[in-house]
């Protein structure tokens, strides 16, 4: 069942269409997140769902209700902004316990449901602590403790990690899938960072100048892109244009491989890095390496065929070879995708 549709929603700034006919649907207890360049709408959609922002046409139904109408704070949605605005007059435990007691909670009431979400969120006893004097990575623990207080149907994150630092996002993140799953809770968040989209979310939403380019689970979004957009934008560079004929493709590095059942014609091609396999000099496609960066479990190769673009590769650790070397390249049809052309 979904807790959340947008039905055609569309939201004019002038002349250009910062959302433009969206529809979106999020299930109950799931959590989506809305990924996309600067400027492709991912803030609006927050905004309209929040009540923050009118639509301009279509919908938005939370439980099925129109939201046309309702104010903001009766939307039984959550907000977390990037910056975590807490309130620096107030202490840890006044700023988690501001939802609840809006809701009218008595002090005792709100005491303990500050003292429970703070324990969630890994600052047990920080209540009488001041904000100001909080690490960032504190700040965000607080600001979602603060969002999650008022039980809120719908939570909603905008780049909720943007501010920290790179480590301290990729145990952030972990944290926060465990959590929202312990909690139940229904999620939709907006962040331009695929990493940290792809580690939340149960299923993945890419925006592009306002309109939902592709959607699916972060392994079929990942495995599949949709579209030349979509590809990019996830940092694949491998796409040529290429002719299909059977099961082979004609592309500027010769005959590539494609899956079966591709179809014939004209198309935009995306050769994913682990689909592009180091031979022995002499084999294949001729390429020199010419560039070589290290990434953790791989190295990742900039090579220069003969002719045509170049080509990024993945190899192991072992054996990688260096920058200037000469090697053959073979393409692997399992990670071939066929693109739309925009």
């Amino acid at each position: 069942m979904s807790l959340l549709r947008l039905d055609g929603v569309t939201v004019r700034f002038g002349e250009r269409p910062a959302l433009d006919a969206v529809d979106l649907e999020v299930a109950e207890h799931e959590t989506v997140c809305v990924l996309g360049p600067s400027g492709s709408g991912k803030s609006t959609l927050l905004r309209v769902v929040a009540g923050l922002q009118r639509a301009d046409a279509g919908r938005v139904l939370l439980a099925g209700r129109d939201q046309g109408g309702v104010p903001t704070h009766r939307r039984e949605v959550g907000l977390m902004f990037q910056d975590h605005q807490l309130f620096p007059q107030r202490d840890v435990a006044g700023n988690v316990g501001f939802g609840p007691r809006m809701r009218g909670a008595g002090r005792a009431e709100t005491q303990r449901r500050v003292a429970e979400l703070l324990d969630m969120v890994g600052l047990p006893g920080a209540g009488p602590r001041s904000v100001a004097a909080l690490s960032g990575g504190e700040q965000q623990r607080v600001a979602l403790a603060r969002a999650l207080a008022p039980r809120p149907r719908l939570l909603m994150l905008d780049e909720p990690l943007g501010q920290l630092d790179r480590s301290l996002r990729e145990r952030l993140v972990v944290e926060l899938r465990e959590l929202f799953a312990r909690l139940g809770t229904t999620v939709l968040a907006v962040t331009h960072d695929q990493g940290e989209a792809f580690a939340l979310a149960d299923r993945v939403v890419v925006m592009r100048d306002g309109r939902v380019a592709q959607a699916g689970t972060p392994l079929e979004v990942w495995q599949r892109p949709a579209s030349e957009f979509v590809a990019r934008f996830l940092g694949f560079d491998n796409v040529v244009g290429a002719t299909v004929s059977g099961e082979r493709a004609k592309t500027p590095w010769g005959t590539v491989p494609v899956p079966a059942g591709t179809r014939e014609g004209g198309c935009r091609l995306l050769v994913r890095p682990a689909g592009v396999r180091l031979a022995p000099e002499g084999e294949g496609l001729p390429c020199t390496v010419s560039g070589r960066t290290f990434r953790g479990d791989h190295v990742a190769l900039l090579l220069r065929p003969a002719d045509g673009p170049r080509l990024e590769a993945a190899c192991g650790l072992r054996g990688a070879p260096e920058v200037g070397d000469r090697v053959g390249v073979v393409f692997d049809a399992a990670e071939v995708v066929v693109l739309e052309s925009a």
